[in-house]
């Protein structure tokens, strides 16, 4: 009897842990995590992210990470053992030291199909086109109006004694901004480029490290309080100083100089970051970041054009926002081959 008795225990305790183990496994397993890598000047709007949360049941964390060159010289470091599934940031100026780090997994989106060829620099489908912008040098209208001061037209212009001390731009080494700026003057002046800088060196050119120090500090256009009024930027910051405005203007108190070769195009990217576990739900991201309702965000968002040709543009950036109609051109294949140098030689002219 007793043996029996033990044995009905035994049967019963085995049910009850089997019951358990069955309780588990049909539990909800909860949201899946995604975690995205991003510079710092990433903006998304709240109910677009949760538009993909609830669509795919899922958590998504950013991780800003500085300035564009900054956010990839961590993706390179940590690469081994990376902070994030997804990367977005990287632009043509440092598209060939992130494949070339091997930071991506290739992915061909389905979302492509909707992207113009020549936003399509990366042939192995690592890196992404998401969107677009011209790196510019913008100013302050109510200075260069109370100063009665005519605005620069060109690069050789920021070079005159009237502008001394009036220009800040970003260090090419830690910013995507100062790169492109530089790239623009290598563009135009070609090997001279470097006497052009000692030139804006002797005119008294601030350099800081990144986009914003440089617009939200140093420039008098966007605070109001900055010495600067000349800062490299983009030709919609404008547009963004319309949207942010309290109160409200109706115009913007800034324009940017946009004659021929003044300008630089920036192309911004996302990858899949190598070792991710989580392949299938960081492809569902970088499709959507392709869709329609993420592409029609980032204008105000970010002040960047979407790379998507369906796409439609807000009022206020068709508005303000301005585009050269000749911006300085470096090919992809130039500027993998000689961006360290070109840094190099600007680091050792300018420091």
């Amino acid at each position: 009897m007793k043996k029996l008795t033990l044995l009905l225990s035994s049967l019963r305790l085995a049910q009850g842990i089997a019951f358990l183990i069955l309780l588990t496994s049909c539990a909800p397993a909860g949201p899946k995590n995604l975690t995205v890598m991003t510079h710092d000047s990433f903006a998304v709007s709240e109910n677009v992210i949760q538009a993909f949360e609830d669509a795919n049941d899922a958590k998504v964390t950013f991780i800003k990470s500085g300035d564009a060159g900054e956010a990839l010289n961590k993706a390179v470091l940590t690469r081994d053992a990376p902070l994030a599934d997804v990367f977005y940031g990287v632009d043509n100026t440092f598209l060939s030291r992130a494949l070339d780090a091997g930071i991506y997994e290739s992915y061909q989106s389905s979302a492509l199909s909707d992207v113009a060829d020549e936003f399509k620099l990366d042939k192995t489908n690592q890196a992404v086109p998401v969107d677009f912008g011209d790196v510019c040098i913008n100013y302050d209208k109510k200075y260069f109006a109370g100063k009665n001061l005519q605005v620069p037209q060109s690069l050789e212009d920021l070079a005159k004694p009237e502008y001394k001390g009036l220009l800040v731009v970003e260090d090419p080494a830690t910013s995507s901004t100062g790169l492109a700026f530089l790239l623009a003057t290598r563009a135009h002046f070609g090997d001279g480029y470097l006497d052009y800088w000692k030139s804006l060196k002797e005119n008294g050119v601030v350099v800081v490290d990144g986009w914003e120090t440089a617009y939200n500090t140093n420039f008098s256009g966007s605070s109001g309080h900055g010495p600067q009024p000349l800062v490299v930027s983009y030709g919609s910051s404008p547009a963004a100083e319309v949207v942010f405005a309290n109160p409200p203007i109706t115009d913007a108190p800034t324009a940017s100089i946009i004659g021929p070769d003044t300008c630089f195009r920036q192309i911004e990217f996302v990858g899949i970051l190598k070792g991710t576990k989580n392949r299938a739900l960081a492809e569902k991201f970088v499709d959507f970041m392709l869709s329609m309702q993420f592409q029609e965000d980032m204008p105000l968002q970010m002040f960047v054009y979407p790379v998507n040709k369906n796409a439609a543009l807000p009022e206020a950036f068709t508005r303000y926002a301005q585009a050269p109609a000749q911006t300085a051109s470096i090919s992809p294949d130039d500027i993998a081959a000689n961006r360290d140098a070109w840094i190099e030689a600007w680091t050792k002219v300018m420091k």
